[in-house]
């Protein structure tokens, strides 16, 4: 029987971590909220919020070790408490959070696919950002030789845990990085491994004063050189799954 969890990574998003927690209140899911490492003012702002819900649990990480490092801390906590998917969502209050019983419908027709947010932008998207995934959506279809992943950053997913500890351990000698590029990277490690992976149109929203931990250069530069890896680990890879496919459809 299939158990959901909710999974926030939040480094220093103290503030948004609040009104998160009531709009997700009325799922009755488990919740593992991650700190990453927040700085004093948040995290008394992320143990305040928690404790108004019973249902909400805070793991604390001695150092912040990006977004890849707070969402794997999680995934290890969800499995050792014997969940079977995870529900990743930004604490930054950009995802419509809502979709929530539009994802786990979904999951739970094919439990052993990845659903993923296929954003949609209104007017409040910064066009870099914009531009930026786009770029990057364009070397994830080179990484896979096809279209099918629309979109690689959506940070709103659910995972199942079984099939993701297959993968990650299948690279464990190359694993997935720590910070902003995961998200692309086991994207495209789970799709090597033929796993289904599932969009669903979801609203994403930029607030006025929101937080962003996204550094132009920094993390840009970061991404660039994700990209050549895969590139290069596509060579071997994609072979590999194009004859599993033709296996899978005709036969050994």
């Amino acid at each position: 029987m299939s158990q959901y969890c909710l999974i926030i990574p939040n480094y220093n998003h103290g503030k948004t971590l609040s009104s998160l927690l009531e709009k997700l209140s009325g799922y009755l899911l488990p919740c593992i909220v991650v700190d990453d490492g927040s700085d004093l003012y948040n995290k008394n702002l992320i143990a305040s919020a928690a404790s108004r819900h019973n249902w909400v649990e805070v793991i604390t990480l001695p150092e912040n070790y990006g977004k890849g490092g707070a969402v794997m801390a999680g995934f290890l906590k969800a499995s050792k408490r014997g969940f079977s998917h995870v529900i990743q969502i930004d604490a930054d209050a950009q995802h419509a959070a809502s979709d929530i019983e539009k994802f786990i419908a979904l999951s739970k027709k094919c439990p052993q696919a990845v659903i993923s947010g296929q954003p949609v932008y209104d007017q409040s998207v910064p066009k870099s950002r914009l531009h930026g995934r786009k770029i990057t959506n364009f070397f994830v279809m080179l990484e896979i030789w096809s279209t099918k992943l629309v979109e690689a950053m959506c940070g709103f997913r659910i995972y199942p845990l079984v099939v993701l500890a297959k993968t990650m351990a299948k690279y464990q000698h190359h694993p997935v990085p720590w910070r902003m590029e995961f998200d692309i990277e086991i994207l495209v490690k789970l799709y090597w491994e033929d796993v289904d992976i599932i969009y669903i149109p979801t609203r994403v929203t930029y607030p006025e004063d929101g937080l962003s931990h996204f550094k132009l250069w920094r993390d840009n530069l970061r991404i660039s050189w994700l990209h050549t890896r895969l590139l290069c680990g596509m060579i071997i890879a994609m072979p590999k799954q194009k004859m599993k496919i033709w296996i899978k459809k005709h036969g050994k």
